[in-house]
Formats: structure tokens, sequence, C-alpha cells
């Protein structure tokens, strides 16, 4: 496998997130510097390893209507010092499977009962580069149902998290007036296409 990196170096030692300074040589043979940030310590490193296990995972879920909902948090997020729509989502942790984490965090932060669905085309559940520009970091999507109420959510201390089951009407109009996740986005357009007697369908991605 091709590589340009020359040299890797970790530049700071936080227990959640990394910086990672990489030394390269440019096509006009100068060095040059790269930074990303990681989540990993340096054995596990993606540059290192390059095997694509999913380290988070995103949660598409709807409720059990006639009309399904999207279940959808609005929370604050610190590197924008605001409020932001998103779909509820977290770490794997060590030992779970990202349909674990689902149910886990699906229950941490909105109280939820979340049952996994597996049907559809399995390329829809492997794992993705999230931003690879500044990050190493993998994601899945995990999709399901949820049942309500499962009991209280909860939060951290550092949380702030409000709970939002969304019609089609209020998916687009989250879409076009507030600020959201692009994983959220593109996952609610999907919403906004489904038939209400078959919320996974867009899954069964078909032949080639």
């Amino acid at each position: 496998m091709e590589t340009h990196i020359e040299h890797v170096e970790r530049q700071t030692d936080n227990r959640f997130l990394n910086l990672i300074h990489l030394k390269f040589k440019d096509r006009k043979n100068r060095d040059r510097d790269y930074y990303y940030c990681t989540r990993n310590s340096d054995e596990k490193l993606k540059i290192r390893t390059h095997t694509l296990d999913p380290e988070g995972i995103t949660i598409y879920a709807v409720t059990k209507e006639k009309a399904p909902r999207l279940v959808m948090i609005h929370e604050y997020r610190f590197p924008v010092d605001e409020y932001i729509y998103s779909l509820p989502a977290g770490l794997i942790d060590p030992g779970e499977t990202p349909g674990q984490a689902a149910a886990r965090e699906m229950l941490e932060e909105t109280g939820f009962v979340f049952t996994e669905y597996t049907g559809g085309d399995p390329s829809a559940r492997r794992p993705f580069f999230l931003a690879p520009g500044f990050s190493d970091e993998p994601g899945s999507a995990v999709f399901g149902t949820v049942a309500f109420p499962g009991g209280a959510p909860k939060e951290e201390s550092s949380e702030w998290i409000s709970v939002h089951l969304a019609d089609k009407a209020e998916v687009r109009r989250i879409l076009r007036e507030e600020k959201l996740s692009v994983r959220a986005a593109f996952l609610m357009m999907e919403y906004l296409q489904m038939p209400e007697e078959a919320p996974f369908q867009f899954l069964d991605l078909g032949e080639a």
C-alpha cells in the first residue's frame, strides 16, 4: 500500500481526543506538515492498522405508529456553542456491537427502548469514515424502532439534550430552517421518502 507519511507524532495526551502531527513530502518533494484528531491510542491509529472497525454509531429510529415519527435530539454542542438538531448517537464501548451501543445510547439520551432492525442491505450498516480530512474515526448507522415510555433519560451533568419526535412536516421544517449535523440531514431526507407502512424500505438497495 502506497503511503506519503514519513513521520508520526502525537502532540497531546488527553483521554478523550488527541492531535496527531504527520510529516510528508508533497509532489514537488517539499517537506510538509499535516494535523488531524483521533480518539485512538498510538497502536490503534488507522494509519497503522488500516482497519475499519466502527468507533461510534448514529441511530435512525422511528416510532411504532401508523405514521411513524423520527427520533431526534436538540443538543448543545461545545465546538459551535449552540444547540443543533441531530439523531441520537454515541461511541461504542469495548465489547459492544453497534446494535448494543445503539440500545444503550438511546435509553441514556431519550429514555426510549430501542429495537434494532437488521433487514435490508448489509452495506447500509457497514462503517464509513465521518470526516477523514481531520479525523480517523469511522462510524456506523443503526436502524430500528422505539417503544415509549421506556424510562427517564440519563443525561450526564455536561449534557443538555431535549428529545423530539418529528413527523414529516417537522422534519422538513428542521431541514429548511435549523442547524443540524450532516449525518442527520441525509437520513432525514431518506425518512421523508419512506412509505409509512415500510419505514426501512430505503435500506433495500437492490441489485446492480
